[in-house]
């Protein structure tokens, strides 16, 4: 199946044109194992306008750099922050372009055993011939390790903290053991090009600590919000028109609904406006990669039950479902907001005042 035919393609075939070009004109050292040099990478991520390739990330330009510069070494990396940041799209990004492939992952979660990060067995054939690698079934480290590819490891403090102890020794010595085996089998010593990209949100429930042992292991970076309107509103912009054309809707967001959306989510984000209106904070995360899909479903609440001007009051519907499913008591917070801050701009702008027709839903 392409990626024409999936509703979501992992980024080395979504981008499959991008990374050959950078290929074929990569004159850089690279480090062995890497499909990419360090600056092809870098490019990948942030863009380059000579060569046709877009920017995937908005955000900390040196972040990049630094991520990079730590899955050359011998560390692994984790990317911590609040949830919506784009870690895993960094993390999948970067995977893509040092390995070409983005799909070795393990999900975290709290019921991920040892067998799910390392190996597990054929059963049938473990029962009819005994322990050998043809009954041996590869789990993502081990796939990792053998290719000397990037392996990534998605929400690692959702796993138990004994569970997620498994990695040290694989991360100290770069070695997987299975002592079921003997002789060359039974160690499998990491290829180069090998390393553990993981990350976590520190805020979600359900969050483990991790032990000292683990965490001297890994370089820690930590992915931000985007504290810069004017970026976030093109990422908003270029992600949303993104997803529509996937899904053939043939609607856009105008740069005044695009900066509606960004003041509101700013606004509550930070507890404050522009013009220096203190509003309570929403328990839920305001983050870039919410906006986007408040835009997009805005978008869609526009075209299939409108007629196709996406204005505030798609906007306002789809932010107050945004809201409230965390914490139904964040109403309260809303309702002032529209009281205190929409209302006021309402009487200065239309797509305010079309956002503020939609303050009776909060009632509902």
């Amino acid at each position: 199946m392409n990626g024409a035919d999936v509703l979501r393609a992992p980024a080395e075939q979504v981008y499959a044109d991008e990374l050959a070009v950078l290929a074929d004109t990569d004159k850089d050292p690279r480090p062995e194992g890497w499909r990419l040099s360090p600056r092809a990478v870098r490019a990948f991520i942030l863009g380059d306008r000579a060569r046709g390739i877009s920017r995937k990330f908005y955000g900390d330009d040196t972040l990049i750099d630094r991520c990079i510069v730590t899955l050359m070494s011998n560390r692994a990396l984790l990317l911590v922050g609040e949830p919506g940041t784009a870690k895993s799209m960094l993390s999948e990004l970067l995977a893509a372009a040092i390995s070409g492939d983005s799909t070795c992952t393990i999900q975290g979660t709290s019921g991920t055993t040892p067998d799910q990060i390392t190996y597990s067995w054929n059963y049938a054939l473990l029962l009819a011939e005994g322990p050998s690698p043809r009954a041996l079934v590869k789990g993502p480290v081990y796939d990792a390790m053998q290719r000397g590819a990037i392996c990534r490891f998605e929400e690692i403090t959702r796993v138990q903290p004994e569970i997620q102890d498994v990695l040290i020794s694989l991360l100290s010595d770069k070695a997987l053991h299975v002592p079921e085996l003997t002789g060359e089998d039974a160690v499998v010593f990491a290829a180069r090009g090998f390393n553990l990209l993981a990350t976590a949100n520190l805020r979600d429930r359900g969050v483990h600590e991790m032990s000292s042992a683990l965490k001297r292991r890994f370089n820690f970076e930590t992915v931000r919000p985007i504290s810069d309107r004017s970026l976030e509103a093109r990422l908003i912009a270029e992600q949303t028109a993104t997803l529509l054309q996937r899904s053939d809707v043939d609607v856009r967001l105008e740069p005044d609904v695009v900066e509606l959306l960004v003041t509101a989510f700013h606004d509550l984000r930070n507890g404050r406006t522009a013009e220096g209106t203190v509003v309570e904070r929403p328990t839920a995360v305001l983050s870039s990669a919410e906006a986007v899909a408040v835009g997009y479903a805005a978008a869609l609440d526009a075209y299939y039950f409108g007629d196709g001007d996406v204005g505030g009051e798609h906007v306002a519907r789809q932010l107050i479902g945004t809201v409230l499913k965390d914490n139904p008591e964040d109403g309260t917070k809303l309702r002032h907001y529209f009281d205190v801050v929409v209302k006021p701009r309402a009487k200065r702008s239309k797509q305010w005042r079309r956002m503020l027709q939609a303050r009776d839903e909060l009632n509902r």
